[in-house]
């Protein structure tokens, strides 16, 4: 009878060793194999900004084409984005309500010596 505590208290010992075991372990691999799909995607490349001054040029041509009503301030906010994206609707451009290359070029606005290489 005074053996029983003895084993159960053993066996209890033993559950909680093998459980810690295998949580380093995991953590361990889960974390090796995060960091090796990481080193497999591929670098992301420069992100094409247009200039404040840029922009001031865009959202005057969107104003003289009824696209935006706002001020002309150099800052993509939200009246200036929902403007380009009715241009490039009515251009044939591709839609994402930013000012990329091809954007800017169709509106005869000129690009940094940074921008042409991109």
């Amino acid at each position: 009878m005074t053996k029983l505590p003895l084993v159960v208290l053993s066996l209890i010992l033993l559950c909680g060793i093998t459980a810690s075991a295998q949580n380093s372990n995991s953590s361990t691999t889960a974390t090796s194999a995060a960091s090796s799909a990481n080193a497999n995607k591929p670098k992301r490349g420069p992100v094409f900004r247009a200039t404040a001054d840029q922009i001031k040029q865009a959202q005057a041509l969107l104003k003289t084409r009824n696209f935006y009503a706002g001020d002309q301030t150099g800052k993509l906010s939200t009246e200036t984005r929902a403007g380009l994206k009715e241009y490039q609707k009515a251009e044939g451009l591709k839609i994402t309500g930013t000012l990329n290359k091809s954007t800017l070029v169709k509106m005869g606005i000129g690009l940094t010596d940074k921008q042409k290489t991109m």
